[in-house]
C-alpha cells in the first residue's frame, strides 16, 4: 500500500531539522505520544551535515482493530530509523524504515524537508506500508496506514509545540 504524509510548520527547514536531530526533543516527542516503555534513542551526525536516528518504543494495541488485536497482543514495538543528507539549497532529504514488531509491519520510504514560500517548511513522508500476515494483510495494512498518519500528525505538533517554546 503506498502511503504519503504532508505536514507543515510554521518554523524553517534548519529549524526544523534541528528539532528533529535534537535528542531532547526526540525523547520529549516518545514520551508526549504516550510510549508505555522507555525509548531508546540513537543519533549521530548533526542537522548541517546529515544525521541518522533510530527509535524503538513500545505502545498499545489500540490503534490495530479489535478483531485483529489477538494476532498482535496487547502491545507494539515500534523500531524507526531515518538517515537524513546535508542539505542542499535549504532542502533536507531522507530516508525512513518503520517496522512494528508482532504485528509484522514494515514501512520503506523516503523523507523531505522544503521551505515553503511563506518561510515554513513542508515535510512529505512517502513510502511503502507492507504487512505479512496470511488473510489480514489488507486489513493491517489499513489499520497500520492510518496508525501511521496519526502518529506523524502528533509527531508534527509535538514538533510545533517544540518549536513554538522558542
Amino acid at each position: 500500500m503506498h502511503l504519503t504524509v504532508e505536514l507543515t510548520y510554521a518554523a524553517d527547514t534548519t529549524a526544523v531539522a534541528a528539532a528533529l536531530s535534537d535528542p531532547e526533543f526526540l525523547r520529549w516527542r516518545s514520551q508526549d505520544r504516550g510510549a508505555a516503555a522507555a525509548t531508546v534513542v540513537d543519533l549521530s551526525g548533526s542537522h548541517h551535515a546529515g544525521f541518522t536516528l533510530s527509535l524503538r518504543r513500545t505502545v498499545p494495541t489500540d490503534v490495530i482493530p479489535s478483531q485483529l488485536r489477538h494476532v498482535v497482543g496487547d502491545q507494539l514495538e515500534i523500531r524507526q530509523a531515518e538517515a537524513w543528507e546535508a542539505p542542499v539549497d535549504g532542502r533536507y532529504v531522507g530516508t525512513v524504515v518503520v517496522e512494528i514488531t508482532g504485528a509484522p509491519v514494515r514501512l520503506t520510504g523516503t523523507l523531505l524537508l522544503a521551505p515553503t514560500e511563506d518561510g515554513g517548511t513542508r515535510h512529505v513522508v512517502e513510502g511503502e506500508l507492507h504487512a505479512s500476515v496470511p488473510l489480514f494483510a489488507a486489513a493491517v495494512e489499513e489499520a497500520a496506514a492510518s496508525a501511521v498518519r496519526r502518529a506523524l500528525e502528533a509527531e508534527a505538533q509535538a514538533a510545533r509545540d517544540w518549536l513554538a517554546r522558542g
